[in-house]
Order: C-alpha cells, then sequence, then structure tokens
C-alpha cells in the first residue's frame, strides 16, 4: 500500500532533429552549449514550460518576433522541421507490492513518438486527447531519460491530402488547408506528470442537480484503477465557499469493491444549498467536493472538484405568433428555471503560442467580457478546448460557456480510426468539463453543415457519423444532468439548412461578406439566435505601432503592405471598401482611418445587438434568444473583428455593446420617409434625385430585470444647423425580462422656410430633421438618475454636416490615488468621443468609452490607472486624438 504521488516534469531540453533518432536516443546528457555558435540548433534548456518551439526560439534569440512586421514569413521553415524534446527524471522504486507507475501527457502538439530509454511507449496524433501511458516499474531505473519526438504535422497533412484526396476547407485565409495554421506550432504544451500509486482516482463525477421546484441533489460517483483491495473506506464532504463542511460521510468498502462505485447520493433542504447564477442574476455560489480514499489511516488518494448547482436547458419550443421570419420555434437558454436573453462573444485562443497564456491573462479577458455585461462565451469549433483556469474563471464570474467540439469550416473523415479518435477525445473533455456550472450547451461543429450549403461543391459529408451519433451519444451518456446538445452552429433542424431564420441558430455574415448588405439592414437579418455575425476594425495606433516597429513611414497608411500583412479577413480590401465608402468620407490619413473603421464596427454591431435584443419579447414573443459577436479577442495583433485587441485594449465596440447589454437599455430606429418609391437602404438621407420628406422614430426599451419598473423617458432633439432644440418626457412602464415597444412618433425638426411649390406640383421640399440629433434617457421617477441612454443620428455619417461640439472636461482625483474621475460635457452632440491617454506607458481601464454626448447630460467616467497623464480625446469629425 502506498499514497499516490504526482510530480510534473518541468526540466526540459529541446533541439531541432538533425540526426537518426537512433542516434538521438543514445544521446543521455545535453551538452553544455552556452557561448557556443551552432551551425544547428543543438540542445537548450527549455525557458518555458509548458514549451512551444517558436517560444523556445524567440527566448533564445534565434528568431524574430512573428508578431512584427513581415516576420511571420521569416519562420515558416518551422513547421516543416521535426523537433525534439529530453528530459531526464529520477525514479525511487516503492518497496509495496504492486505499485503502479504513470505518465500522463495533458497535451502533446501533436505527432509525437515518445520513448523512455530507448523504447518508444506512446504514438500521438491527437493534441486535444490526454494520453496515460503505464510503465513497468521493473524496466525504470534511477535516472531516465524521457524523449519526444515531434514530426512536421504540416508534412503529414500534405501526405495524407495526397492519400485521401484535397477537401474544402473554409476558415483558411491566406492558409493552407491541410493544416489551416500560418505559425505551426509544436511542443509540450501542457504539462507531464509522472504518477506512483497503489490505488489511483481515474475520474469522480459529480451529479449536482437541480429540479423544477429548484430542490438540490448531489450523487457522487468514482471511477478507480490500481489495487482496489486495498481500500478500506471513502470519505466525501461538500464544502462551501468559506471552507465550511455543508455534509460529510464515511463509507466503508466492504466485499469486493468495483472500479466503479457511487459513493453519495444527498439530498438537501431548500435553504441548505445556495443556486450558482449567471452573472446579473444572482450569486456564483460554488462548493467544493473533496474525495478521500484511505486504507489503515493512509490516504492512498485524493481528488477535489469544485461545483455549483443549476439546472440548464435549451428551450425549442413552438412559437404562435409570428415574427418577420414567421412562425418556427425558440433556441433560447432556461437556467434555473429563468429564460435569460443570451449576450455575448466568440472565444477564439488567445495566442497562437498557448503556453504564454498565463491564468492571469485569462482572468483579465474573461473579467472584461464580464464587465462589459457579457453573459456566455462560446468556444469556437477551430481553437482548443480551454485549460481548466478558463471553465474555473467563468465559473467564479458567472459566465456561461457554450462549448464546441473542435470541428470547424471542414469536411472531416469518419474512418474507423479517427473516429475512434474523435470519440476519446470526446470522452475526455466531456468528462473534464462536465462539473462545471458554466457549461451550457455543447456543440458539435462549427459550420461544418454549412459547407454544403455554401459552396455547393461538397458532395460527400462523411463526419455526419460524428456529429449525429457519435458526439450526442457521449454527452447523453457522461452528463448528468444532461447538459444540452446542439449538432453545429448554425444549424436549423431542416435537414442541413444552416440559414432557416425561424429555426435553430444562424451566422449572419451578409453585412461582412456574402451579399455585402449594408450595415443598417442587421434588423432584417436576424434570426432565433444568432452566434456569429460581426464587422472588423483596425486596433488603435498603440498597437498598430507594435508590428510596424521599425518600419519605413510609407507602410503607415491603409492601404500599406504592411497593414495588409496584418489583417486576416478575407476580400477584406474590396470589403472595407463598399462598408467605408457607404458611410464615411474618404481619408488617406491612417489615424483618420483608424477612428472610422472602429466607429464603423461600434455602429454595425450596436445596431444589431439593439435590434436583436429588442425581440426578446414576453413569453410567445421570445424571437430572439441570444447575440454573440464574432469575436472576443485576437491571437495576435492584427485588424481584425475582435471588440478588444491582441493587448486587451477594447474598441468603441466593446463599450456600445456593454451599453446595449447593460440591464436597462433604450433603442430608437428612425424610418426615413422618401418622396417616392425607392429600393434604397432605410435609414440613409438622400440628397440627390431622392429627397427625404420626414422620418418617423420607433422607441423601445429593456427591463432586463426578473421585476416590473416604471421610468420616465426623456427625449431631446437638437439640430446641427441651428440653434433649435425641444426636449419632452413621458411615463413609461416596462415589464419583467424583456424588451417593451414604447411608441412611435413623428420625428420633430426645426420649422421649414416658408416655400410654396409650383402650381400643380407636389410639395418638393424636404424634411428639417436630417440634420436632427435625437437622444433618449430612461430616468428613475424618484430621484432622477439616469438607467440608460441612447443618442440617434442621421445616417450616412458622410452626408452629416458635423460642428465642433464645444467639448469641455474636468478631471479630479476619486477615493483611491489610483482612480481618476473625468466629467465631460458639450454644447453640441458629439458623437463617439473616445478618450486615451498621451504617450506609451501601460494602458489605462475606462469604466465606459467612446460616448455619444448630447447637450445638457453630463457623463461622469472613471479612469484607473491614469496616473496624472494627460488625457487626450477623439470624436467624429476630429478623429486624430488631441489632448484635452
Amino acid at each position: 500500500m502506498s499514497t499516490a504521488r504526482r510530480v510534473v516534469l518541468e526540466t526540459w531540453a529541446w533541439k531541432q532533429r538533425n540526426s537518426t533518432i537512433e542516434h538521438v536516443l543514445n544521446e543521455v546528457e545535453a551538452p553544455d552549449v552556452t557561448g557556443m555558435e551552432l551551425p544547428t540548433i543543438g540542445w537548450r534548456a527549455a525557458q518555458k514550460y509548458p514549451s512551444e518551439v517558436h517560444v523556445e526560439l524567440m527566448s533564445s534569440g534565434m528568431i524574430p518576433d512573428p508578431y512584427i512586421g513581415f516576420n511571420e514569413h521569416t519562420v515558416q521553415w518551422i513547421g516543416h522541421a521535426e523537433w525534439l524534446y529530453k528530459s531526464i527524471f529520477t525514479y525511487e522504486p516503492d518497496s509495496a507490492e504492486g505499485h503502479k507507475v504513470m505518465l500522463e501527457f495533458q497535451g502533446l502538439d501533436t505527432l509525437c513518438d515518445v520513448y523512455i530509454n530507448g523504447d518508444k511507449i506512446l504514438s500521438a496524433d491527437n493534441m486535444f486527447q490526454t494520453h496515460c501511458v503505464e510503465l513497468i516499474p521493473s524496466r525504470l531505473q534511477s535516472s531516465n531519460t524521457l524523449f519526444l519526438h515531434f514530426k512536421s504535422a504540416l508534412q503529414y497533412a500534405k501526405a495524407q491530402e495526397a492519400l485521401r484526396g484535397r477537401v474544402r476547407a473554409g476558415s483558411t485565409n491566406l492558409g493552407d488547408p491541410s493544416r489551416g495554421l500560418e505559425l505551426m506550432t509544436c511542443g509540450i504544451y501542457r504539462p507531464v506528470v509522472l504518477s506512483t500509486y497503489s490505488v489511483h482516482i481515474d475520474n469522480m463525477f459529480t451529479k449536482a442537480s437541480v429540479n423544477d421546484n429548484l430542490a438540490c441533489s448531489l450523487e457522487v460517483d468514482v471511477g478507480m484503477k490500481g489495487q482496489l483491495k486495498e481500500i478500506e473506506k471513502y470519505r466525501v464532504v461538500l464544502k462551501d465557499s468559506r471552507n465550511n463542511n455543508v455534509r460529510a460521510e464515511d463509507i466503508s468498502a466492504s466485499g469486493d469493491v468495483k472500479q466503479n462505485v457511487t459513493l453519495a447520493n444527498w439530498t438537501f433542504d431548500k435553504d441548505e444549498i445556495k443556486l450558482w447564477w449567471p452573472v446579473g442574476y444572482g450569486d456564483q455560489c460554488l462548493y467544493t467536493v473533496e474525495l478521500t480514499i484511505l486504507s489503515k489511516g493512509v490516504i492512498l488518494d485524493t481528488k477535489t472538484l469544485r461545483i455549483g448547482f443549476r439546472s440548464v436547458k435549451l428551450v425549442q419550443e413552438a412559437l404562435q405568433e409570428s415574427d418577420q421570419y414567421g412562425t418556427g420555434t425558440t433556441f433560447l437558454f432556461e437556467i434555473n428555471g429563468i429564460r435569460m436573453f443570451m449576450g455575448g462573444s466568440n472565444w477564439i485562443p488567445a495566442d497562437n503560442f498557448l503556453t504564454t497564456i498565463t491564468p492571469e491573462r485569462y482572468r483579465a479577458w474573461l473579467t472584461l467580457l464580464r464587465d462589459g455585461n457579457q453573459n456566455m462565451v462560446r468556444l469556437w469549433g477551430g481553437g482548443i478546448y480551454e485549460p481548466d483556469v478558463f471553465y474555473d474563471t467563468c465559473d467564479e464570474l458567472g459566465l456561461l460557456v457554450w462549448q464546441d467540439f473542435q470541428f470547424a469550416c471542414g469536411v472531416y473523415p469518419a474512418h474507423d480510426s479517427f473516429v475512434a479518435s474523435v470519440r476519446k477525445e470526446a470522452e475526455q473533455n466531456v468528462k473534464r468539463l462536465r462539473h462545471h456550472p458554466a457549461i451550457a450547451l455543447f456543440c458539435g461543429n462549427n459550420e461544418d453543415y454549412q459547407m454544403l450549403l455554401q459552396w455547393g461543391d461538397v458532395k460527400d459529408f462523411p463526419a455526419i457519423k460524428i456529429y449525429e451519433e457519435v458526439l450526442p451519444s457521449v454527452v447523453e451518456t457522461l452528463t448528468d444532468p444532461v447538459i444540452p446538445y446542439h449538432r453545429g452552429s448554425p444549424y436549423g433542424g431542416k435537414g442541413w439548412d444552416t440559414a432557416d431564420p425561424t429555426v435553430g441558430d444562424v451566422h449572419q455574415w451578409n453585412v461582412w461578406g456574402g451579399k455585402e448588405l449594408p450595415y443598417q439592414d442587421y434588423d432584417k437579418l436576424g434570426g432565433r439566435f444568432v452566434s456569429e455575425f460581426g464587422m472588423p476594425s483596425m486596433p488603435c495606433m498603440k498597437t498598430i505601432t507594435y508590428w510596424m516597429k521599425d518600419a519605413d513611414p510609407k507602410e503607415f497608411h491603409a492601404q500599406s503592405k504592411l497593414m495588409a500583412q496584418h489583417c486576416r479577413a478575407g476580400s477584406f480590401e474590396r470589403r472595407f471598401a463598399i462598408a467605408m465608402n457607404d458611410n464615411f468620407k474618404v481619408t488617406e490619413d491612417l489615424e483618420t482611418a483608424v477612428f472610422n473603421t472602429q466607429l464603423m464596427q461600434s455602429e454595425a454591431v450596436g445596431f444589431a445587438y439593439q435590434s436583436w435584443r429588442r425581440n426578446w419579447g414576453a413569453k410567445g414573443k421570445q424571437y430572439t434568444g441570444g447575440v454573440l459577436v464574432w469575436q472576443s479577442n485576437d491571437c495576435w495583433p492584427v485588424t481584425s473583428w475582435a471588440i478588444a485587441d491582441y493587448f486587451l485594449r477594447p474598441k468603441p465596440v466593446y463599450f456600445t455593446i456593454a451599453r446595449h447589454l447593460a440591464t436597462f437599455a433604450v433603442g430608437i430606429t428612425r424610418t426615413v420617409i422618401k418622396n417616392r418609391p425607392n429600393d434604397r437602404p432605410r435609414q440613409f438621407y438622400e440628397f440627390g434625385a431622392f429627397q427625404s420628406r420626414g422620418a418617423t422614430l420607433n422607441i423601445w426599451a429593456v427591463n432586463g430585470t426578473l421585476s416590473p419598473r416604471s421610468a420616465t423617458l426623456e427625449l431631446h432633439f437638437v439640430d446641427l444647423c441651428s440653434s433649435w432644440s425641444h426636449r419632452e418626457t413621458h411615463a413609461v412602464h416596462m415589464p419583467p425580462n424583456q424588451a417593451t415597444e414604447l411608441f412611435s412618433i413623428p420625428c420633430l425638426g426645426p420649422p421649414k422656410n416658408n416655400e410654396v411649390p409650383l402650381t400643380g406640383h407636389v410639395d418638393w421640399t424636404t424634411t428639417t430633421t436630417s440634420s436632427v440629433i435625437v437622444g433618449a434617457r430612461l430616468l428613475d421617477p424618484n430621484d432622477g438618475g439616469v438607467l440608460a441612454r441612447f443618442v440617434d443620428w442621421p445616417q450616412p455619417y458622410r452626408f452629416v454636416d458635423i460642428v465642433d461640439p464645444g467639448l469641455k472636461t474636468s478631471v479630479s482625483i476619486g477615493r483611491d490615488a489610483n482612480t481618476t474621475i473625468v466629467s465631460l460635457e458639450v454644447e453640441k452632440p458629439a458623437k463617439c468621443v473616445v478618450l486615451s491617454v498621451v504617450g506609451d506607458r501601460e494602458d489605462v481601464k475606462w469604466s465606459d468609452n467612446a460616448l455619444d454626448l448630447m447637450p445638457g447630460d453630463k457623463q461622469v467616467i472613471y479612469a484607473h490607472g491614469l496616473l496624472g497623464r494627460n488625457i487626450q480625446a477623439s470624436y467624429l469629425g476630429k478623429e486624430k486624438a488631441r489632448p484635452l
């Protein structure tokens, strides 16, 4: 009998393979290469563990930073090479009879043969699996050499492509369909653990259930291996977040001990357990389940999981009343009996080099999403299953997780060996993730069903076996209560129709891409759940300057080669040109272009969020159950759809989304009345052959609480071209947990000139509202506090005659020296006032930004980390930041 011990192997050496593997295996010690000039890459100590080859090469000064300039192209050879890792570890035999030794490889990227003392023990070919190898103790020595031989995934993929045929792969902009990524990594991207044991807990299944009456129960199942006859008893303890015991039970192990046993089956009084809630609906109450296996007072093994009690349902029920798309069914999430609108974003890996993403960086990213009023994050199927810290943090912050299985934008095979590998991958990851209360959905793939419809040249779809047989059976078998499963995203359920807006979820790419429609059409392009859509923008100048390091000054314009190097959106040149020319004046100044792309992204995505959240009505009218923008983040410094760039610098769209997803929100849609029928996009004022005769304002509000709320709606009309303005107020009532249509009114404007039309002709005079800005505020009727704001501007912005807003600011120190209070006021409306800081030091965290300001409505924001530095501002009309 022996206590289980686990040791992480953290000392590694690495090199490029430049000799036969047989020769390499005979090298017991790594030579000292300090100060040596080597024609090839000899053995070097790993600078970081877990390890990845590109990171090691950069740490050794052997390659430049691939994220700067054109350096990406100079490091492509790395993906063609083979790499070796070596670790020398000691082993002390355990005197206990029948003790076991196991090596656990938690993440190998990707094709890897593993040797111990010259004997091959593993051939790995799936980076999403954990590989466990039982070792024979008698074959181990006091000092052992562990070799990992990483082969070229690129070369293997090309060989498979030649063998099995080339297939269509979608999201490989500027990449290779056989592999996809431009930086083809390899290495030990997650820990390698050496374990010795007599009894080992192989897995623990905590079935935390919440019934329809919100009563809680817990069953704990355990799977074990080893010398099970040695087990005398089990101890199961449930603790709350303060480490207080909620329940504890000792269970005797009598008779023949089985590999899989149920150790606890507890029910709780209603007030004994506190539920876990998504952010905005309650507290994130978490509990710890501790399992200990004992024999004669000796702990044989122990395992701990942190859990939460919540129920989750994916509700797809028939709609009795139709919306603009028809009837169909809902697609919405119900947590603990409450139907909730999901507002969030799509997550991609936060770095091409996974080993560089620290727990602190994960927390910073997820906190940014939470603070932006998001309650769901979708892990896209073209990334990875993230490490435990990601899901732990989501549990703590109340962020629900839509988890794709790792299939995206391609036609995958279904031969027996591949299906077996996928099944093992799915089983391991479902077991690893199922206890997290944040997990709300497992999804089979991203856009793979869409391959058949989008291009038409995909004749076979073998992976349907995976999405409709293997994965749903794994989820159903290994989760209890069963976590919802969705075959693919998007998926409508009517055959393979992925674009039906009345069923399932949709990806809406007909604005950026597809039909390249104006973003003002987003309100006609929704569905029951919009799980992808987006508009890209450039990052801030500080991020652009990073990748422009040492660049020729001529590269500092929007259409330069180096700017193109840092944009991977397909056909981005023409797509940007269409959207930008539709909405903004043409410019050749880079900083102005940056601002305009960010404003366009903010306006487009913001209009989509408010339009689709507007469709979250009362039960029976919950037409849109959620909106997830593409995308949360970036994996390198780049122009992209991300709402915050690689360095966690939020773009204006981040703040706009936060306002539209706030507990209370108000919205206005302006419908322009033209002087003749036309097919032009709505909301565009035309100053050519067509003339606008007036406009109608549709106003609605959202109450995200579970209680009804009364408010005062204040409307403020301001003309940019005169001194005319108008205010009016209305008492409004907002039912709980829904959007409510308030009313429609004509848009007011200054009086017309006394123009008389010619006899026999229609009135040709245009409206005076084409220069009128309309501000809406929801006010608390008791204290006048602002619950929500929105400002509607006439569009397109290229036709708006911008005037100097007379921006005034005042700055004071907050309660702590690290917080600065910034107050902003204007004399005329200002569009998208973006505050930033002068200088290149660390970034400032703004409580709000990218503000639309109206006269008489002072807004106050908080700057954390300003540290006495000067503030600068940019806004529509003065797009280049200037000190205040």
